[in-house]
């Protein structure tokens, strides 16, 4: 029994008042009504009013039945013997027979009193129906009969309820594993998850939707179509499956036909042309870059003429798997026609991303290329116009990268251009950099600069980060903001990161001197350094030959490290702090889930980016989440470092806030060596 309180019987009452399909009746000890919903009246034919005070048998319960009720609910308020759930036949106002499924459930209310209430639903509908059931049924087995389609009934959740299958080899189980199970108990995977979707939105759409997916009958590969409508007031949905194989291998050869070239499978020319229509739709409504890059193959007349057109077209084949190899799968390579090339580039977000595609095509072309017994040398030439700003529709791109091309070619071939001036100036200058930065290492052209740190609450300095700088004697000073991209792109900021590391410690060693003032030192790692598998020793190493503490060693690191979430770069950042050097969380607030990777990792330090810094005097904005920033960073129990203080009045307001330590152009621009030794603890 239960003992609801009177507010909670009260918002019970409420909530059935407000249901009309669903009879409920409560009596008292005697059986005399003390609530009558709606529903009860629609059921029934008695208003509430007619109905309260009048006892149970009175209303409802025929003659036969009354001995068994008024026994039944005396032996349940007195001995607790509980009224089982049925079906009965009860009687209306009018003396008409209602048919229910009757439940029970008895409480105790605050007067220690019981009370029944009977949840009644009614079943006319149900026995109505089911005369004609037999009959849909006999006609429904006759049309299974007839057809060879494949017949689900599934629940809204993708149990199935029943099948019928017109031959048994259309089933991909064993007949006896499928009703009772889940869809996704018979199907794989991907297939499963269609065919959920598609219930979901038979049930809401309340008409006829249908897919079409394949499966794999040991080996063979058929392809089936499914129309799935839902049933008219129950959480139902009949699926009809039909092997369209015929029809889909037939389709897929017109397909193939009409929009793939037919000699490299590669998108033909008017699908390409398709797809860049498509690409520049989805570029401008997504505010994005692309590229059209346009590629003809150097001399390649030469081949068929000295070689014939069956070397010419093997050539050809094995040129698109290489471009294709060279690219994103979310990429396009098409073939416009004898030896053009077209590749799309989608969702660009600056044009190092084409420069990196654009060498690996370049790349592809410089490993000969066997052909029946021959080794062929060849070269090819690319031009590239960039979306929107080198055109915003599909015959303006292609002009333009076509341009580019014979501009390519006009420079000596085997290369490419860029449409504008601008962009052929960046990439030469990428080009330049990457080849100066080959043996600059070996060459001593690196030096590491230090920006000491100073302890907010004295103006004392307590440590220092180390800064590369490269300065070429062809280049000139190289800004890191150039060098170090490149650098992580070509690997060499592996032995390049070292260096500095190896650096900053003897630095360390020599600046501290005799003074044993407990200086630490900063040093940046890059996403690439962590893909290093003896970055974790060499550290290691490097702190035992100096013979310095570990925690004397912090490494900053970027968002951009932690966004990459490869599994080395958390065993790295585990075992970095098992080793005990200090980890600051670098340029803080500038990306999208700082907060989830302070919970992620063990941070010791916490570096507000220089951007929010520069506004705190200016504007609430800023200064109020620097504040908030501080505020969270001591409650993990992180230091806070503010980066680019310029000016006394950052400072002051700091200090105000509680920041622990700040470092930027206020105190000192980034020194050499010799200079920071010199500036030591007071």
């Amino acid at each position: 029994m239960l003992n609801p309180q009177p507010a909670t019987r009260d918002s019970v009452h409420q909530l059935f008042d407000a249901v009309d399909a669903i009879s409920v009746q409560g009596y008292d000890e005697e059986r005399r009504v003390i609530y009558w919903n709606r529903g009860s009246e629609l059921l029934y034919g008695y208003t509430a009013q007619e109905a309260l005070g009048r006892r149970l048998e009175e209303l409802i319960i025929p003659e036969i039945m009354r001995e068994g009720v008024i026994a039944a609910h005396k032996e349940w308020v007195h001995k607790g013997v509980e009224i089982p759930a049925s079906e009965l036949e009860l009687r209306s106002k009018d003396g008409q027979v209602v048919n229910v499924f009757s439940n029970h459930a008895m409480f105790i209310n605050e007067r220690n009193e019981c009370e029944m209430y009977c949840i009644d639903i009614g079943l006319g509908d149900v026995k109505q129906a089911q005369a004609e059931v037999t009959l849909k049924e006999n006609w429904l087995s006759a049309v299974f009969e007839s057809t060879p389609d494949l017949y689900l009934l599934m629940s809204g959740n993708g149990n199935i309820n029943n099948y019928h299958a017109g031959g048994f080899d259309q089933l991909y189980v064993r007949p006896e594993g499928i009703i009772g199970n889940n869809i996704a108990d018979i199907l794989p995977r991907n297939v499963a998850l269609k065919f959920k979707a598609k219930i979901i939105e038979a049930l809401e759409a309340g008409r006829v939707v249908s897919f079409e997916y394949e499966l794999d009958f040991t080996g063979e590969i058929r392809y089936f179509e499914a129309r799935l409508r839902s049933l008219e007031r129950h959480e139902q949905v009949v699926a009809i499956v039909r092997d369209i194989t015929d029809q889909h291998t037939a389709s897929e050869l017109i397909r193939k036909q009409a929009y793939f070239d037919a000699l490299t499978s590669l998108p033909n020319r008017f699908l390409s042309l398709d797809r860049l229509l498509q690409m520049i739709k989805d570029m401008e409504r997504e505010s994005e870059k692309a590229a059209v890059i346009f590629l003809d193959i150097d001399d390649f007349k030469k081949v068929n003429d000295s070689l014939g057109h069956d070397v010419g077209d093997k050539l050809l084949v094995e040129a698109a798997k290489r471009l294709s190899l060279s690219v994103r799968k979310s990429d396009t390579v098409g073939r416009l026609g004898g030896d053009e090339f077209i590749v799309l580039l989608k969702s660009l977000t600056d044009c190092t991303g084409v420069v990196d595609v654009v060498e690996n095509l370049l790349a592809a072309f410089r490993e000969p290329f066997r052909i029946d017994g021959r080794e062929l040398i060849l070269t090819t030439s690319i031009g590239i116009s960039i979306y929107p700003d080198n055109g915003d529709t599909a015959t303006d791109l292609l002009r333009n990268a076509d341009i580019a091309m014979y501009q390519a070619k006009a420079s000596g071939r085997n290369t490419h251009s860029f449409f504008t001036r601008e962009m052929n100036e960046m990439i030469m200058r990428r080009m330049e950099i990457e080849g100066q930065l080959h043996g600059a290492l070996e060459r001593n052209e690196f030096e590491v600069y230090y920006q000491p740190k100073f302890d907010v609450r004295d103006g004392k300095v307590i440590g220092a980060e180390a800064l590369l700088r490269w300065h070429n004697p062809i280049l000139g000073n190289v800004g890191p903001d150039e060098f170090i991209p490149i650098a992580e792109h070509t690997g060499s900021i592996v032995p390049i990161g070292k260096y500095v590391i190896e650096q900053a410690l003897q630095f360390l060693v020599e600046w501290e001197g005799e003074s044993r003032s407990g200086y630490t030192v900063a040093v940046n790692l890059s996403p690439r350094q962590f893909r290093d598998k003896k970055l974790v020793s060499f550290v290691e190493e490097r702190l035992r030959d100096e013979n310095l503490r570990p925690e004397r060693l912090e490494f900053e690191i970027t968002e951009g490290v932690l966004m990459a979430g490869q599994s080395y770069v958390e065993d790295s950042l585990g075992k970095l702090h098992q080793l005990g050097v200090r980890l600051s969380m670098d340029d803080f607030g500038t990306g999208y889930s700082s907060l989830s990777y302070l919970r992620q990792y063990d941070f010791d330090l916490l570096k507000i980016d220089r951007s929010f810094v520069s506004g705190i005097t200016k504007n609430k904005e800023d200064r109020d989440l620097v504040t908030a920033t501080i505020a969270m960073a001591h409650s993990l129990g992180l230091q806070v470092v503010a980066e680019g203080v310029e000016t006394a009045a950052q400072l002051t307001l700091l200090r105000e806030l509680g920041c622990d330590v700040a470092q930027g152009y206020h105190f000192s621009k980034p020194v050499p060596a010799k200079e920071m030794i010199g500036c030591r603890r007071e």
